[in-house]
């Protein structure tokens, strides 16, 4: 059996064993990339504010959501950084929104919010088939489907280079069409389709690609201590948007949008985000002392060591998020592509079948 025959073959079986992974990869990332955007669609009344004037202080935002919902606890509060996305609290009911401007709550979403729990099992399912015990099998096996689609991906390009036939030959939806499109589809996508499931199996893996990286740059994790907060006597806490000024003087030019209320014992617990870090999670933090203010840790996604900051870049060519919504747009339709090589590799592949069962039993009937 020649080199390319074999190559062939291999191409072949590991698309029909790791084909239905793969599908379910390239379907989920694609709505996945812009999970946050679905999100605020379909909660529009809750999500969208229109920007008016001065926006108002937490202080000031939690006074109005005590006053609709007297005597329940606030957990957190969600800042948003767009002028036209409201604020969000963290109550025991739900998650509250509220319009930063004008201080009027504009609804209540339920802890069993149909799109939230939707949303949130598509991610499950992308990154490990919703199956996480017990040893989180469902990530093993969506992280070796990424290594499959990389084979699939270089095994595919040297099957196609003899020929580099880019156009397709429309016939009926023939065997000939299938491979036009497999071809076409494939090397139009394939820089796409390669930056997606590379940087999806350093992701899978990550438990040994992060040490890696670590130890490529020669840095170490700056590890956020566990601190346990001691009131002094008589010592009065200091405010949410004291600590929310501290966050932002100790890295300068980030935008907090998370902050915890402290229960006791707790710090304050900021996140933040630089105008370049697009993703949802942010990579900034700091942590405050309710009671004298000081800066118990802060890292800055500018300043992380070598190695967090390249597994941060890993994550956001992945989910798009690098350049914001243009490089979403490309990697969802990129994932698409992958589901469009699976269906036209099986058309293939069923098209092949049909015709030789035909041959063989023209042959027996002879």
């Amino acid at each position: 059996m020649s080199m390319r025959r074999l190559l062939f073959n291999l191409h072949l079986y590991a698309a029909l064993i790791a084909g239905a992974f793969i599908f379910i990869l390239g379907l989920t990332g694609s709505i996945m990339a812009f999970e946050q955007e679905i999100d605020h669609v379909l909660h529009w009344r809750l999500s969208y504010v229109k920007p008016q004037g001065r926006v108002l202080s937490v202080g000031e935002i939690g006074a109005a959501i005590e006053n609709a919902f007297p005597g329940e606890p606030i957990g957190a509060y969600e800042l948003s950084t767009a002028p036209n996305i409201s604020y969000r609290a963290e109550l025991n009911r739900g998650v509250v929104s509220i319009d930063p401007y004008t201080g009027k709550v504009r609804g209540v979403r339920r802890r069993a919010d149909l799109v939230d729990q939707t949303l949130n099992y598509i991610h499950q399912i992308h990154l490990r088939l919703a199956i996480r015990r017990p040893f989180d099998p469902g990530k093993k096996i969506m992280s070796y489907a990424g290594v499959v689609m990389l084979f699939l991906l270089l095994s595919g390009v040297y099957l196609w280079w003899p020929y580099q036939r880019v156009t397709i030959q429309w016939e009926r939806w023939s065997m000939r069409t299938w491979l036009d499109i497999h071809n076409a589809v494939g090397i139009f996508s394939f820089v796409f389709l390669l930056v997606l499931a590379t940087t999806g199996v350093v992701i899978g893996f990550e438990e040994q690609t992060t040490p890696l990286f670590y130890r490529l740059t020669g840095s170490k994790p700056s590890n956020e201590p566990d601190v346990q907060i001691l009131a002094p006597p008589g010592a009065k806490a200091i405010t949410l948007d004291q600590a929310l000024e501290i966050a932002r003087a100790a890295l300068p030019g980030a935008a907090p949008f998370e902050i915890n209320v402290p229960q006791t014992k707790e710090p304050y617990y900021v996140r933040l985000r630089f105008s370049e870090d697009r993703t949802p999670g942010g990579r900034s933090r700091v942590t405050v002392d309710p009671y004298t203010g000081k800066v118990l840790f802060a890292e800055s996604s500018r300043t992380a060591p070598a190695g967090r900051r390249m597994v941060n870049a890993n994550r956001a060519i992945h989910t798009g998020d690098i350049f914001g919504i243009p490089s979403k747009t490309i990697l969802s339709l990129a994932s698409l592509m992958a589901v469009a090589q699976l269906v036209s590799g099986l058309a293939m592949w069923w098209k092949r079948r049909t015709v030789r069962k035909r041959v063989e039993r023209s042959a027996v009937g002879a």
